[in-house]
């Protein structure tokens, strides 16, 4: 045998030794990924349909004349039962002065104290500084209220597709969403889901139709009559897929979002859904965050309500301005042309510094709200009958709109504050907000200005 053909013979024994022991591996992990995860079924075991009780005042009938919020509900803390220590709070180095992945604090003035867990960092005045776990009941309850005192619609309740395969995510993700149920609820507050597909590899969007099953199968979600809180639209269920388009070298591709579309619109047994998708700010002309594929609008068609991503996307007022002109305004008539509705975002300001350290601290600053005001204005006049704020308890990139402290702690971590006004300007500014899209209120660029509290 020549040296060619011992070289060629030595070759393929080798892919064929290989081969075989793929095959093997392969097998050995089918085997074990089938079998069943003694956990995992005792989570989705204590999945159950809602059984409590209602307020008899909610609004969930149509999207149309809502101030939505998005919910992330993915804080954890060391001590609050859910065993992922300091989640959303905490950075490689941990949870602790010079650690952090919050850039606002959130006002823990009102919790009890069941509802505070103590951490490393301290006040100016050396008290310990408290934060609270969205794993916990009644601080999901006492949100809701919060939405309720201020007229705030409701919540998309974020559900991170990548979150719900290993037992412990999952058992957050359902504790989440089973609390923020019993509250909208409660309080009379619409709610809905919202897949987040960030982070799912190229035909993870299967993780999402399994997922869905589940809620329905286990909660009824969407399908409950005695739910009289979940958010409908034109007669059925609303349920978000957030992620769809962005150039962001995303490994899902957008046919595997058309099927996921369709089966939740279409599937006899799970479909029948209104479905918003959440979409780059570029969508309509391929440019800028969106890839340029134009499969994408085919993807996009397949959809009742589009929601085009506008955090980071602009930064000072004049920006707003052109923004609406460029995108809002367009969209808007593209969405009636095509027979679509259209729910565009707006944010408070921004900052991840303590994320990313490199980027600057309050990076988007808020102006005392004029910065939200502008785009709630500007939102309206461009024709939004329906407005998504981003995000009610986002502190990671200091996006909320909920309750936060400018009583921050000091040290080796900065935060950013809400300029000395209330706690609460947000939440106030937000039910504002509201009452301009219903037309409750005239058209004023002028922020609104609140009266003092009375005595």
């Amino acid at each position: 045998m020549n040296d060619h053909r011992c070289a060629r013979f030595v070759l393929n024994t080798i892919a064929k030794l290989a081969a075989a022991a793929w095959l093997i591996i392969g097998s050995s992990f089918e085997i074990f990924a089938a079998q069943p995860d003694p956990m995992r079924e005792d989570v989705i075991a204590a999945m159950k349909p809602f059984d409590g009780k209602g307020s008899g005042a909610i609004d969930r009938g149509m999207l149309t004349g809502k101030v939505m919020c998005g919910y992330q509900g993915w804080f954890a803390a060391e001590g609050d039962g859910a065993g992922r220590g300091w989640r959303h709070y905490a950075r490689r180095g941990g949870f602790q002065p010079g650690s952090c992945n919050i850039d606002l604090w959130p006002d823990v003035s009102e919790l009890d104290a069941d509802e505070k867990f103590a951490t490393p960092f301290r006040h100016a005045d050396g008290r310990e500084a408290a934060v609270f776990s969205s794993t916990q009941r009644k601080t999901v309850l006492r949100h809701f209220q919060w939405m309720k005192d201020y007229d705030i619609d409701g919540v998309f309740v974020q559900r991170f597709a990548g979150e719900t395969v290993q037992p412990k995510d999952l058992r957050q993700c359902n504790l989440v969403l089973t609390h923020c149920r019993e509250a909208a609820n409660l309080h009379g507050r619409a709610y809905a889901v919202m897949y987040d597909l960030s982070g799912l590899r190229e035909g993870g969007t299967q993780i999402v139709i399994d997922d869905w099953k589940l809620l329905v199968d286990r909660m009824r979600i969407g399908k409950d009559r005695n739910d009289g809180a979940y958010l409908n639209h034109n007669g059925k269920p609303v349920v978000a897929v957030w992620g769809i388009g962005f150039n962001d070298r995303r490994r899902y591709t957008l046919a595997e979002c058309g099927r996921l579309i369709e089966f939740l619109k279409n599937d006899p047994n799970y479909g029948g859904c209104t479905v918003m998708v959440g979409v780059p700010s570029g969508w309509r002309t391929f440019e800028a965050d969106s890839v340029t594929d134009r499969e994408l609008h085919a993807v996009i068609g397949q959809a009742d309500i589009i929601s085009p991503w506008t955090v980071g996307r602009y930064k000072h007022l004049e920006e707003v301005e052109k923004h609406a002109a460029r995108r809002w305004r367009p969209d808007v008539e593209w969405c009636a042309e095509h027979k679509k509705e259209y729910l565009p975002v707006v944010f408070p300001g921004f900052s991840w510094h303590n994320m990313n350290p490199g980027s600057p601290l309050d990076q988007i600053p808020r102006q005392q709200g004029r910065f939200l005001w502008k785009q709630l204005v500007d939102a309206k006049q461009a024709g939004a009958s329906m407005v998504y704020i981003a995000m009610f308890d986002e502190m990671d990139e200091g996006t909320a709109i909920f309750k936060c402290t400018n009583d921050v702690p000091v040290g080796a971590s900065q935060f950013v504050t809400y300029e000395g006004l209330p706690s609460d300007h947000y939440l106030w500014l937000a039910g504002r907000g509201r009452a301009l899209v219903r037309g409750e209120i005239p058209v004023a660029a002028e922020m609104p200005m609140r009266a003092p509290k009375t005595p």
